[in-house]
C-alpha cells in the first residue's frame, strides 16, 4: 500500500526575484542567505531598519520597532569565525570544499569546548591547515600565518590539541605535495619542476635526508635543479616560497649534493654540469 506523507518540499535557500522597482541593486534577494546548517539556531534572524516617519517614534521620541538578537552567542562566535576562515581561504583561492571542511573542524572542536582559552581565530586557522592537509591540498604552516592574525607557534600548538581531541589524523606530508606549487610561484619550466620532483623522491628512496622535514627537502631539490638549468634561482628567492630559511635551504643541499649525479633523471638537459654546481 503506497502512502503520500508529504507533497511539497519547503526550499531553504535564498529567494532571488525581488520586488523592487531599483533594478540596479546589486543583491536583489528579498529573504537574504541561505539557512546555514552548521548554527544550532539555523542562522535566522529578522532587522528591521530604523523608522523616518512620525509613526516610528512613541510619544517620548523612542523607536516603536527594535531589533531583538534571536542569535545565540555560541551561533554568533562561530559565524564569526566561519567569516574569518572564508577569508583565509580567498586570499590563498582555496577551493569551497576545503572552507566546508574547515567549518565542521570548527564547529566540533568549538561544541567539545576541548580548546577552552585558546582564541576562535587560532583555532580556526589551525582547522584550515587541518583540511587542507586532509583533502590532499596541504598548504605550510607559514602560508596559512601569511593569511591570519596568529603566529605559527599558536597555530601549531592547536593543531596538536584539536588531533588530539577529535581524535583524528593526517596523511603524511611528501615532497610531491609542494612541488608543482613551489615551482609554479617561481616561474620555473615543467623540465626543472619534473627534475627537482625526481631529485628529491630519489635522495629520499636513498635514505640522503633523514629527519629533514620535506618542505626543506623540496626547496633543496628546486634549488639543484635550477642551478643545473638556465633557469637558476637564489637559494632566498626559493626560501621566500617555500616558507624556510636560507640556512635550512643549505643544510639539506649538502646532505644530497654528493650523490647529485645520481640524482637527475637520465633524461635531464643540463645548462650547468653536475661538477660545476654550487658546493655551499
Amino acid at each position: 500500500m503506497l502512502s503520500v506523507f508529504c507533497d511539497r518540499v519547503i526550499d531553504v535557500g535564498s529567494e532571488w526575484r525581488t520586488f523592487s522597482n531599483e533594478k540596479a541593486l546589486k543583491d536583489p534577494s528579498r529573504v537574504g542567505d541561505a539557512q546555514n546548517p552548521l548554527l544550532n539556531g539555523g542562522d535566522l534572524t529578522t532587522m528591521i531598519s530604523k523608522g523616518t516617519g512620525a509613526a516610528s517614534f512613541d510619544e517620548f521620541g523612542n523607536s516603536k520597532y527594535q531589533n531583538r538578537r534571536t542569535m545565540s552567542s555560541s551561533d554568533r562566535a562561530m559565524l564569526n569565525a566561519f567569516k574569518e576562515i572564508s577569508t583565509m581561504a580567498d586570499r590563498i583561492n582555496l577551493p569551497r570544499n576545503i572552507i566546508d571542511r574547515t567549518n565542521n573542524l570548527f564547529k566540533q572542536v568549538y561544541e567539545q569546548k576541548s580548546l577552552k582559552g585558546r582564541a576562535n581565530d587560532a583555532i580556526a586557522s589551525a582547522c584550515l591547515y587541518i583540511a587542507c592537509r586532509q583533502e590532499g591540498v596541504p598548504r605550510t604552516f607559514k602560508e596559512i600565518c601569511a593569511v591570519s592574525r596568529i603566529s605559527k607557534k599558536e597555530i601549531g600548538r592547536c593543531f596538536k590539541l584539536i588531533l588530539k581531541a577529535l581524535e583524528t589524523s593526517v596523511d603524511l606530508i611528501t615532497t610531491g605535495d609542494f612541488m608543482s606549487r613551489f615551482c609554479s610561484n617561481l616561474g620555473l619550466p615543467k623540465q626543472v619542476q619534473m627534475a627537482a620532483t625526481f631529485i628529491a623522491r630519489k635522495a629520499v628512496e636513498l635514505d640522503l635526508v633523514p629527519g629533514r622535514s620535506p618542505i626543506s627537502v623540496a626547496a633543496a631539490a628546486i634549488y639543484m635543479a635550477s642551478q643545473a638549468s638556465a633557469e637558476k634561482k637564489t637559494q632566498k628567492e626559493i626560501g621566500d616560497i617555500a616558507g624556510v630559511a636560507d640556512v635550512t635551504i643549505r643544510q639539506s643541499y649538502r646532505l644530497i649534493y654528493p650523490r647529485a649525479a645520481e640524482l637527475f633523471p637520465p633524461d635531464f638537459k643540463f645548462d650547468t654540469p653536475v661538477d660545476k654546481l654550487p658546493q655551499l
